[in-house]
């Protein structure tokens, strides 16, 4: 599954030829112009990697990186025209994990994009790597699922969407939300292709699919407790 990158920048310029380079290495990327609205972007994609450039109108990126950090431990890369240490400290102090000052190489910035993906991911793999509930065991690592010691064999997109769902367990999760995560910004379809995934998922679950529940109107949620 292509990674999601939420590009926050309010030059045009730079924020396509940002995206250009992304989107040539294999990502998707959502672009926003402004900070509000990459909040309210930020809601519906849970992108994996934020980019966001400090100066920009209506809310600034360190306003932003504030705002998220409250609620995400999701990876954020600071662009700015500012090289003093005190803005760096700043930034840092506010939970972003990687500063870049303009200007700048989108090739290295992807580079660098790539190798905190890849320390982020070797920090949390270990720990989630075997998730149990009910009678399930699901192996992240493997790629493999287990109920009641029978292997029960998923399809990457119902690898995926069980593997998102548990990620953000006791959240509620949008169907359009899912529809971006799983299926890609591009996806022509409807939200009717995540019901009946969700159907096929919760059939190979079993009793463990009460982990499971539907909100009505809105989408699905991982029960913390079933």
């Amino acid at each position: 599954m292509k990674k999601k990158l939420l590009l926050v920048e309010d030059e045009i310029r730079i924020r396509e030829l940002v995206s250009d380079y992304f989107l040539q290495n294999d990502w998707e990327v959502l672009e926003a112009d402004n900070g509000r609205d990459a909040l309210v972007w930020f809601d519906s994609l849970l992108p994996d990697l934020l980019i966001l450039d400090i100066m920009m109108p209506a809310m600034n990126g360190f306003e932003v990186c504030r705002e998220v950090r409250e609620k995400s431990a999701v990876p954020i890369i600071l662009l700015t025209a500012k090289s003093t240490d005190d803005d760096k400290i700043y930034g840092f102090e506010l939970g972003a994990d990687d500063y870049v000052t303009k200007p700048f190489s989108p090739k290295v910035l992807v580079a660098r994009a790539n190798a905190l993906m890849k320390r982020v991911e070797g920090t949390h793999q270990p720990e989630s790597s075997i998730i149990r509930f009910g009678s399930a065991i699901f192996n992240t690592l493997a790629h493999r699922l287990e109920v009641e010691d029978a292997e029960v064999e998923l399809t990457p997109k119902e690898y995926d969407l069980l593997w998102l769902l548990i990620r953000n367990k006791g959240i509620v999760i949008s169907r359009d939300t899912i529809l971006s995560r799983i299926w890609g910004i591009e996806f022509e379809g409807d939200s009717r292709v995540v019901d009946s995934h969700i159907k096929k998922l919760r059939s190979k679950l079993g009793y463990e699919s009460r982990f499971i529940r539907t909100v009505i109107g809105t989408g699905y949620m991982f029960e913390e407790e079933a």
